[in-house]
């Protein structure tokens, strides 16, 4: 994996105002904040994307995000929030690092926009898609 700007973050090369850190997980705020307390939530093992992320450093991250969301949530005082993460170029991935983004919905409206665009799903297209799926689970 090429170096990244969370990369150098990791190191201490970069200044952050940290949230977080244990041995598999660190947290900081977002520099580029959408709405207050935006705070980006980072495996210490440097891999692109979550599928490649070795099942330790997986359950570290399932641990670490719902203590971080409270955190955030007790801190800026709402309610509601997204938590985001993105998967490659086409799936708008800026920095190939994977993250999380805990964004609170601020009471002034501030926080992720987003559009869904839900499509249809065939019984047949179903039935064949879950098998598939649950073939490569158990291959």
């Amino acid at each position: 994996m090429a170096e990244t700007i969370f990369s150098r973050i990791l190191r201490g090369e970069i200044p952050c105002h940290r949230v977080y850190e244990d041995e598999r997980v660190f947290a900081f705020l977002d520099i580029n904040p959408i709405a207050p307390g935006h705070t980006l939530v980072i495996p210490k093992a440097e891999v692109t994307t979550l599928d490649l992320l070795e099942d330790e450093d997986a359950a570290a991250l399932g641990r670490a995000l719902p203590r971080i969301c409270r955190a955030v949530l007790a801190a800026t005082g709402t309610t509601d929030f997204n938590v985001l993460e993105n998967n490659g170029r086409g799936a708008n991935q800026a920095i190939d690092h994977v993250h999380f983004h805990i964004i609170p919905r601020a009471a002034d409206g501030r926080g992720l926009r987003t559009k869904w665009l839900p499509g249809k799903l065939e019984a047949d297209e179903a039935k064949a898609l879950a098998a598939a799926i649950s073939e490569k689970l158990q291959g």
